[in-house]
């Protein structure tokens, strides 16, 4: 019997002596997995949650920082340039120009966050840097600020809360405050992802009917468990269903994906809902969309140009406006932390990081 690989050729007289002459070419042609010193330098981005913050000091050489200000570029380039690692956030901003700067220790960028459009994932992977992210533990909580908007803006909650503050409620009338029921109403989620999925579940129990807009169709036992239905055509969506839901990562192609022509395929008694990105959406055009009444209300927990919040929006009654919580509960935050230590601690010991992210097309 003879084996063959990158024009070598050897006789082998077993199948035993075969299958080490295979597994001597594999192990020829498998790239190296990258890996980390014991204690590698660690530069974390943002202040994160102290329990957190203690395990990468006990752990690694760790440089943390205390005032949870973001960094700037130059502070980005001067960390990538001295490290082994780096943790960012979705607040970072981490471009070619910051990876072109890498030092030769930078082996790990380690987001802290499911989302990596803040980094040049291909970039990354041209200098050989693996990128990480924490995906999955972020689902639930991000579902249920979701529903909890879903909830809140048609029933006009925030509302009515800031009328009761400032002293304007006067007692109970038939006819004060009044918004939309929800149960019965038709769900449309944009994105049908973990979290999409998540959403889609919590809509089914408050009564909504749940349909949905995605790049590929769901399997059948999927659609089928959750109840929903499947519109290839987006349009043909926003004009049927109630509710709009953004859960759609950020992408060269998802943004502005809502846009003035889009919003005006919506009811007047529509509303949107976005805890994805903010780029989905065309912040001007939806503040111009809500003004003149061509939709009753948004839920918002991102932005377009984060922080700045359009100013139009700041001025609307009939907008929720939230501080990118979508994650935000200990728990989340907490679990976080745990997945980046995991990835970390996985190049220390030369195994391949269980939360790798790679660019379209690219091979491991």
């Amino acid at each position: 019997m003879e084996v063959k690989c990158n024009n070598m050729e050897v006789k082998c007289n077993s199948p035993l002596e075969t299958a080490r002459v295979w597994a001597s070419f594999s192990a020829m042609n498998t790239p190296a997995i990258p890996s980390l010193p014991s204690s590698p330098s660690v530069v974390l981005t943002r202040k994160l949650p102290p329990e957190i913050e203690a395990r990468f000091s006990d752990l690694f050489t760790s440089h943390l920082n205390a005032s949870d200000y973001p960094l700037s570029k130059g502070q980005l380039i001067k960390a990538v340039a001295e490290s082994d690692v780096l943790v960012p956030t979705v607040t970072d901003r981490i471009d070619a120009e910051v990876i072109a700067a890498a030092g030769p220790k930078l082996r790990l960028i380690a987001n802290f966050g499911a989302g990596t459009e803040h980094i040049d994932v291909a970039a990354a992977h041209a200098k050989n840097i693996v990128v990480t992210n924490t995906p999955g533990v972020l689902t639930e909580d991000t579902a249920d600020l979701t529903m909890a908007l879903i909830l809140a803006v048609p029933r006009r909650l925030v509302e009515g809360d800031r009328m009761a503050r400032a002293g304007g409620f006067d007692g109970w009338a038939p006819t004060s405050h009044l918004g939309r029921r929800v149960r019965g109403k038709k769900l449309g989620i944009i994105g049908m992802g973990r979290i999409g999925q998540a959403v889609a579940r919590r809509a089914s129990a408050f009564g909504l009917s749940v349909h949905y807009h995605n790049r590929r169709q769901l399997p059948a036992p999927i659609e089928t468990d959750l109840s929903a239905s499947y519109w290839e055509d987006l349009d043909a969506m926003l004009r049927a269903v109630d509710i709009v839901s953004i859960n759609c990562p950020s992408t060269p192609q998802t943004r502005h994906l809502i846009n003035a022509d889009r919003l005006a395929l919506m009811g007047a008694e529509s509303y949107i809902v976005n805890t994805a990105r903010g780029d989905v959406i065309d912040e001007a055009a939806l503040a111009h969309a809500l003004e003149a009444g061509h939709i009753s209300g948004a839920g918002l927990d991102v932005y377009e140009q984060e922080p700045r919040i359009h100013p139009q929006l700041l001025k609307r009654e009939n907008v929720i406006l939230a501080p990118h919580i979508g994650s935000a509960t200990f728990e989340s935050r907490r679990e976080m932390g745990e997945k980046v230590l995991i990835n970390i601690r996985a190049m220390i010991d030369a195994h391949l990081c269980p939360d790798r992210v790679l660019p379209p097309g690219a091979v491991p």
